[in-house]
């Protein structure tokens, strides 16, 4: 758990040097870097998600006005949960701190479909 932990942070410091270089879309570096702060919830590990966590995804929200920006970001979350794993929690961070995302989060979703 240690080692994925390492590799998660190596992830998002790259993360962030890409994400200075998005264009039009949010990038997954964005979208990573907003919600990394989510992990622990979403996995099961915190009881409820982190003030980190809440002001990643409301910065996401922000950031994701477009019908492009939205989709983007549906499938770097989608590509996530698929990835990381048992993220059970992680649909209901949004509710949870009280944000409209507009992007559900599960590895199910139709980006594509996403207004």
């Amino acid at each position: 758990m240690a080692r994925l932990s390492a590799v998660v942070a190596v992830v998002l410091v790259a993360a962030l040097v890409a994400a200075e270089t998005a264009s039009a879309a949010v990038s997954c570096g964005e979208v990573t870097s907003a919600v990394a702060p989510c992990l622990g919830y979403a996995m099961g590990r915190s009881a409820s998600p982190s003030a980190a966590c809440c002001n990643g995804v409301r910065s996401l929200s922000s950031r994701a006005s477009s019908t492009a920006d939205r989709q983007a970001a549906c499938a770097c979350l989608k590509s996530m949960t698929g990835r990381v794993g048992n993220m059970g929690n992680a649909a209901s961070i949004p509710g949870k701190c009280g944000v409209n995302v507009g992007v559900p989060i599960s590895p199910n979703v139709d980006c594509s479909k996403i207004n």
